[in-house]
């Protein structure tokens, strides 16, 4: 399997994608991430500079709308286009917390369906506000839609459930078995964030963090995929913890991520054995 370091662009906002695309592979990640509305090119320029650049895309989305069928129909729309980007997979933020179980199936099964066609893989975001905003609110959906994919970003489950989650470890292994990427970034009981993984007060968060992306790994290695993507997304202020009055943020995010990845790929190494560029 092939273990794929990939950088957001959401810090980064301010360069160009030719700018952004060259600090990635300088810095030595092999993809980027890019919400589809901030990416500002046609897909014939995004596929040739990430070519010219031996990056791969990973396109994000979001589904939006009053009632399950805007979302539905947001999700067509929007993923349809990511599809003329040649992403290696689409990541959605999906639903909504406040529709009912059977109102986000509906959502999820268009993403199957969508997937399936297209022959894209779709995952889709742990992330609060949305329909796996926790971790019950998941396995519900995973137990009756057994094709649905995460981007398992769990920073987001501790901080819902202000715990780092040892109370539900079965519940856990169903999520990290639904998973085809990640999203590491390390949260702890109060926040989806920690103010530095590198400052010793959060070394419980991040020990734990890093026990479930070992975890992923071992269990996409298990199962004979040949790739494992994995954003360290860090967000900027406010995202990331800032001081009153000056909205200064505590820490360096692009430092943040540049640890980060030297960790995951210190971390994950020994499942880092096939080249590929396709999930």
């Amino acid at each position: 399997m092939k273990v794929l370091l990939i950088r957001s662009k959401w810090d980064l906002d301010d360069l160009s994608l030719e700018e952004f695309l060259r600090y990635v592979r300088s810095a030595g990640f092999e993809g980027t991430e890019i919400h589809l509305p901030s990416l500002h090119a046609d897909p014939a320029e995004s596929i040739a500079l990430h070519q010219q650049y031996g990056l791969t895309f990973i396109a994000m989305i979001t589904t939006e709308g009053n009632s399950p069928d805007e979302h539905i129909a947001s999700l067509e729309s929007r993923f349809r286009d990511a599809v003329r980007y040649n992403p290696l997979l689409v990541n959605c933020h999906t639903g909504r917390d406040i529709f009912s179980l059977e109102e986000n199936l509906r959502i999820f099964r268009a993403g199957i369906a969508l997937s399936e066609a297209s022959g894209v893989p779709l995952c889709h975001e742990t992330h609060r506000g949305r329909a796996l905003f926790s971790l019950p609110a998941t396995c519900a959906i995973l137990n009756a839609l057994p094709a649905v994919r995460l981007n398992a970003d769990f920073s987001h489950w501790c901080c819902v459930h202000e715990s780092l989650l040892h109370d539900q470890e079965e519940s856990l292994q169903l999520a990290i078995r639904h998973t085809a990427y990640v999203h590491a970034r390390v949260g702890h009981i109060e926040g989806p964030q920690v103010s530095d993984p590198r400052a010793p007060e959060w070394a419980a968060e991040v020990e734990r963090h890093c026990s479930w992306w070992e975890q992923i790994a071992a269990e996409r290695t298990r199962q004979g995929a040949q790739v494992l993507a994995l954003c360290p997304e860090f967000g900027p202020a406010p995202y990331m913890p800032a001081l009153p009055f000056t909205r200064q943020p505590v820490s360096d995010v692009r430092e943040v991520i540049l640890h980060q990845m030297a960790q995951l790929r210190k971390r994950l190494e020994r499942y880092d054995t096939v080249s590929s560029q396709r999930a």
